[in-house]
């Protein structure tokens, strides 16, 4: 049986950041990654865990949830300039781009999915994958109240299609209901179902 939990994380995700005055996604920031994985170290928990590298997704990974154009779409912000990011960002609701933003967004898909084959194959037992940007708002044309791919639906049809896993629960735990993630589900919910949780603060 396997024992042990998986932790991946990486310095790398921390590029995506704001390039300009944008009050609606200011709390977005790189210290989101940081801060937790620097308070897991302060209690001495990540020596504990086992370390998994981190990955980039492949297109065909991100399109079992989003379409071929959104990920072109977003694939093209690597080149453009900040006026072309503003535009870009401003077409979608609450989400800003970065040249840094697509390669961030597949490191964040891909170390998911390493969780996921971690644990499948029994290499450990459970994991935590430290990620940004976020995805749980992110539907399969728009990104999303700071989240440019929806990491854990793409992480659950990958189980199902890699794995063979038949149910998923996905639990969402956050302040904000993640309706991407309800929507990309709602004609699966018997083999893929879905619980929103909003904690008071």
């Amino acid at each position: 049986m396997a024992s042990g939990t998986g932790l991946i994380y990486s310095e790398q995700m921390m590029s995506h950041h704001l390039l300009w005055d944008f009050p609606a996604c200011s709390i977005e920031i790189p210290e989101r990654l940081s801060v937790p994985f620097d308070k897991l170290k302060q209690y001495g928990l990540v020596e504990r865990c086992i370390q998994l590298p981190v990955r980039e997704a492949i297109e065909e990974e991100i399109i079992l949830v989003h379409s071929l154009e959104y990920l072109e779409a977003v694939k093209s912000t690597a080149s453009m300039n900040i006026e072309e990011l503003k535009s870009f960002s401003y077409k979608y609701n609450d989400v800003y781009f970065h040249p840094n933003s697509y390669h961030c967004a597949t490191l964040s898909v891909g170390t998911s999915l390493q969780l996921v084959d971690a644990v499948m194959s029994g290499r450990v037992r459970n994991g935590m994958a430290l990620v940004r940007p976020p995805g749980h708002h992110s539907q399969k044309n728009d990104a999303c109240g700071y989240c440019i791919f929806n990491n854990v639906a793409i992480a659950a049809k990958y189980a199902k299609q890699r794995h063979g896993t038949k149910r998923i629960l996905i639990v969402d735990w956050d302040v904000h209901h993640g309706q991407g993630t309800q929507y990309i589900f709602e004609k699966d919910s018997r083999s893929v179902p879905f619980h929103s949780y909003f904690p008071k603060s």
